[in-house]
């Protein structure tokens, strides 16, 4: 009795693994045992920069919020530490939003702090 190897199926594996990196450079889309190391690796990149791109929105946001309180005179740490004491809870997502699209709104809560 002939040997089953399941062909069909260890077939559409790789026919999977092959669709999923076309488009990579060189053998690491054509050849399927180099794609299959391409394809972890870029798992691990992937799973890696979910993490990164809350850290870099972070930075960004403290960056346009120092920006922004500068040109109105007052350093990021003085106005975060007085929107603290004056009970203001907005996040910082929010006071970047405010200092790059609305600038007035944004120079009167600089204002409320200050004085």
């Amino acid at each position: 009795m002939p040997r089953a190897k399941n062909r069909v199926a260890s077939r559409a594996k790789r026919k999977k693994l092959l669709a999923a990196t076309s488009g990579y450079y060189g053998k690491r889309g054509s050849c399927s045992s180099i794609a299959k190391d391409a394809f972890l690796r870029a798992g691990v990149y992937a799973y890696r920069d979910r993490k990164q791109k809350k850290r870099h929105f972070h930075t960004l946001w403290i960056m346009r919020i120092n920006a922004a309180a500068r040109l109105n005179g007052i350093p990021y740490a003085k106005f975060m530490s007085g929107l603290k004491t004056k009970g203001i809870d907005l996040d910082r997502k929010t006071l970047a939003h405010l200092a790059l699209h609305e600038p007035e709104a944004f120079k009167s809560l600089v204002e409320s702090v200050t004085v």
